[in-house]
């Protein structure tokens, strides 16, 4: 049996743009959000916001994890902070929901996946959430029952045009805060997993030519937030040393359904592509059909016959309802998108556990997210070496 969500109470470390999205989803779940971590300034100004009681500024995570009335954290922080931040929770006791990349690298990464699997270990989640778009969970479905045949393979990108100009300025840009990988790292992540989860299988084997179009750009004095806006004229050069944008062609392995084995995908991952805000798009194609998605359309997908017409699937409607049940709240035709995503994960995670583990393990696993690293570090090698690597 499923308890309550809301006898789990959360706590929160970071305060940046994506921290307010896991407090509304929390809140809307009716969990508690007892606690919030970050600079001193940031994490009042996020607590008189939210109505969040117990305040840690310094970045003082560990007096966080020391509250008794905090079961489970969000790790909110930059990228280099997860896997410091995640140990540190796990040997507190409390579960973990991190935001991805799980870390840097995975000398760090293996770290995370090795403490998740000793005994009486908490739950762990990786914030994969596009695995919870209802177009996903049922493009999953219809993929595992065959209805779209053995599938031959699969195309898509993830485009976003928030860092075209060399003026615009986020810590991802830098290799030291983010990573080596930042927009295949940030964005092609999601884009990979996603499919991961829709085929029931890894990828195996990678080929990637990455590109910086900006090799200098413009940074304020100091950090800001995501999406800040600036003077130019108070900015300062320095060396990009992350890509722009991506090509990459991956191998898949076999999946335990028998309709996936060896499948190709190819994507294109952008952070300077005009117009695009976060088209996450995909195509899977089989030998009885294929099914396309975007998700700046979030709530249809079109599912392609080669002798038979063409539909326009929307979601909570007949072929688009029953293998989503649980992940979708409202009538079709009141649209769910990004932060029903979010509050879909998060109630998987929590459900999962309330129930001791008995609910199905949808989201993304420590194990996942330091698979997604190693990846990263192929795809790194692949563009380097101008070959195909082994993930």
């Amino acid at each position: 049996m499923i308890k309550p969500l809301h006898q789990l109470r959360a706590g929160v470390i970071g305060t940046g743009f994506i921290a307010p999205v896991h407090i509304e989803a929390l809140k809307r779940l009716g969990v508690q959000v007892n606690a919030i971590c970050g600079s001193t300034k940031n994490a009042r100004a996020t607590a008189d916001k939210w109505g969040i009681p117990e305040v840690y500024g310094d970045y003082d995570y560990r007096a966080l994890l020391r509250s008794p009335n905090i079961d489970v954290v969000h790790i909110t922080s930059p990228n280099k902070a997860h896997v410091e931040q995640s140990l540190a929770a796990l040997a507190a006791g409390k579960h973990v929901v991190c935001e991805k990349p799980l870390g840097m690298n995975t000398r760090d990464t293996v770290k995370v996946a090795a403490a998740v699997k000793k005994k009486f270990s908490p739950v762990f989640a990786v914030n994969y959430m596009c695995r919870f778009f209802p177009a996903v969970l049922q493009a999953r479905a219809l993929v595992a029952r065959g209805e779209l045949g053995q599938i031959i393979h699969v195309q898509g990108h993830f485009f976003q045009d928030w860092l075209l100009k060399d003026t615009d300025y986020n810590w991802r840009l830098l290799a030291s805060e983010g990573g080596k990988l930042r927009a295949v790292g940030d964005i092609g992540t999601h884009w990979i997993d996603a499919v991961s989860f829709i085929l029931g299988a890894r990828a195996q084997s990678v080929f990637a030519h990455l590109g910086t179009f900006h090799k200098t750009r413009l940074r304020p004095r100091g950090e800001v937030q995501t999406f800040a806006k600036f003077d130019p004229a108070t900015m300062v050069p320095y060396q990009c040393d992350t890509e722009d944008f991506g090509s990459v062609l991956l191998k898949f392995g076999k999946a335990k359904h028998g309709f996936t084995n060896g499948v190709h995908a190819n994507a294109s991952i952008s952070q300077v592509a005009a117009g695009w805000k976060c088209s996450l798009a995909l195509g899977i194609y089989g030998t009885r059909g294929s099914l396309r998605w975007d998700l700046q359309q979030p709530n249809e997908m079109i599912l392609g016959r080669r002798d038979e017409p063409n539909q326009i699937l929307q979601r909570a409607t007949p072929g688009f309802d029953v293998d989503i049940a649980g992940f979708s709240d409202y009538p079709g035709g009141h649209p769910e998108g990004f932060a029903d995503a979010h509050k879909m994960h998060y109630r998987a995670v929590y459900e999962h556990i309330t129930s001791g583990r008995k609910t199905p393990l949808l989201f993304a696993t420590a194990d996942d997210g330091h698979h997604e690293v190693k990846l990263c570090e192929a795809i790194l090698q692949s563009s380097r070496s101008k070959g195909w690597v082994k993930v």
